[in-house]
């Protein structure tokens, strides 16, 4: 085949872009040179991203020399790009996607770890995307965000010069061009809390239609995975009619045979987006399901039930208050300190010590607990994390999603040989340490006990969010579920309580408020 032509963009990262399939392309073959073009987005540098007229302003003068035949290859980020393609042009591969998260850089005198994000109150972060911005004011609305433009090493410059005490980047970008980010404090966003961009991470190798012995041959160099996850993601984009300053992210991926799909949505930058958490089997029709789901004539709850105390400040709270939604939020258990103080035998050792809920948390601080120097800290749940947080303390390790299952095994590996310690409620089922390998040394440190409340009255909301089998058994000990009422269980073992009852019930991915939201917009 002859020589093609790559056309891109000069920044650092888009060169990097399109060396990286220059190198795939040689490795099955094809011999290429790149040839480098300037565009809309590169030359106007004094405007918001979202000022600038129309769309595809990083990627409109590559299209137009790829149609004009100058080039045979245009390389994008795949988010750049409209989601319809100019006539005559397809996009012929997306190579394997690179980690779609987003990282917070923070300057290191500017680090809060007690706060959420490990941002100090009242920090300035640097963003030119609406879509983050709206996500970062829902979780810390005392942030303030400001614009922020330029290539990724000049972004970075802006911050070492304290134009900003922190910046977000995408992940992609900075793995890509290997940065060393030493000097900063880096919190990596999971794309679970922080809803990347449609296609974030992946790249998206443009030709011309009638190109097909180039397209064949790009075929070798697709990831077919990857496209389908990204299909969906730019399928709801454009049923929303959004160009990429929209505030609206969406995430897709394949897990376990299943399609899991994130999406947030906001109107403008400042408002407080509504969150969807989806899996399906298959993703036909997907995309339509969850735009369906943000119509705004969709009848949702009037009044949802939560088996504990929601702050006026929660972000649960806001989520449902913003959809005219009611709380009954109250505890059906009380929780009392079955020890008044900790032997320092039981941590001296300690690598690890892992807890399973907020309680632990703060039970196990209360205590005043004197810790080894290099102890690190594991949690189920970004609740439990934030609790973590308010005492002071990272988590290293973070277990996510619903199945439980899943994150002792992913523990176990972490702390395989090791000796972990679990400050636990006295009737805990101890499904972490069933899991743990024979060679890691499990010391059970129960610390509190669970009491169930009597008399508990039932409710008349619509939606019942369960927070722990303990709350399940103390509510239907007098209650029924009334016709017409959904379930929502947090955690599996909450979970097999209504399994054992025979009801239905939805399970959020995540045991947090960000998770309730989600399912309580999705029931």
């Amino acid at each position: 085949m002859k020589k093609v032509i790559i056309g891109t963009r000069g920044s650092d990262l888009a060169l990097w872009q399109a060396n990286y399939t220059k190198d795939r392309l040689a490795s099955i073959g094809i011999e290429a040179e790149l040839k480098i073009i300037k565009t809309q987005g590169d030359k106007i540098l004094n405007l918001r991203l979202d000022k600038l007229e129309g769309k595809g302003f990083f990627t409109k003068e590559l299209e137009e020399e790829l149609l004009n035949g100058t080039i045979d290859i245009a390389v994008h980020s795949h988010k750049d790009l409209p989601t319809t393609n100019p006539p005559g042009l397809i996009i012929a591969a997306v190579p394997e996607r690179e980690d779609p998260a987003e990282l917070l850089l923070i300057l290191k005198d500017c680090v809060e770890v007690s706060h959420k994000l490990s941002l100090k109150k009242g920090a300035m972060v640097g963003t030119s995307s609406n879509r983050r911005k709206a996500q970062l004011l829902a979780l810390r609305p005392d942030l303030n965000i400001e614009d922020l433009r330029g290539n990724v090493p000049t972004r970075i410059q802006k911050l070492r010069d304290e134009d900003y005490d922190a910046i977000v980047l995408a992940k992609a970008g900075v793995n890509r061009l290997g940065l060393d980010l030493s000097e900063f404090h880096v919190e990596v966003i999971d794309p679970t809390e922080i809803v990347p961009a449609p296609a974030q991470g992946a790249l998206a190798i443009q030709i011309r239609e009638n190109d097909t012995e180039l397209f064949n041959e790009l075929q070798k160099i697709n990831d077919p995975t990857v496209v389908e996850a990204i299909e969906v993601e730019r399928k709801v984009l454009n049923l929303f009619e959004g160009g990429c300053h929209m505030p609206l992210g969406c995430f897709c991926r394949k897990e376990d045979g299943e399609f899991e799909v994130w999406t947030s949505k906001a109107e403008t930058a400042e408002d407080f987006p509504d969150r969807l958490f989806l899996r399906a089997a298959s993703t036909a029709g997907l995309a339509e399901q969850i735009v369906d789901k943000f119509k705004a004539d969709r009848k949702l709850p009037a009044k949802v039930f939560i088996s504990r105390e929601v702050g006026e400040n929660s972000y649960f709270r806001k989520a449902l208050a913003k959809n005219n939604i009611e709380i009954d939020g109250r505890s059906l258990i009380r929780t009392f300190p079955i020890v008044n103080k900790l032997d320092d035998f039981f941590l001296k050792n300690a690598d690890w010590i892992f807890f399973s809920s907020r309680n632990g948390v703060e039970y196990f601080f209360k205590l005043n607990p004197v810790l080894p120097k290099k102890v690190k800290f594991g949690v189920v749940g970004r609740g439990s994390e934030d609790s973590l947080r308010k005492c002071g303390h990272l988590a290293s390790f973070v277990g996510e999603g619903g199945e439980i299952e899943e994150v002792a095994e992913d523990f176990a590996k972490a702390a395989e040989g090791q000796t972990v310690v679990f400050p636990r409620a006295q009737d805990s089922l101890l499904t972490m340490q069933k899991f743990l390998t024979p060679t890691t040394k499990v010391i059970d440190l129960p610390i509190y006990e669970t009491v169930i409340e009597e008399d508990v009255d039932g409710t008349s909301a619509e939606v019942l969010v369960f927070t722990s089998p303990s709350n399940v058994d103390a509510y239907f000990a007098e209650n029924l579920l009334e016709p017409g009422q959904k379930v929502i269980a947090i955690g599996n073992s909450t979970g097999k309580k209504f399994d054992e009852m025979g009801v239905k019930y939805a399970l959020p991915y995540s045991p947090d408020e960000i998770g309730l939201a989600e399912a309580v917009f999705g029931i």
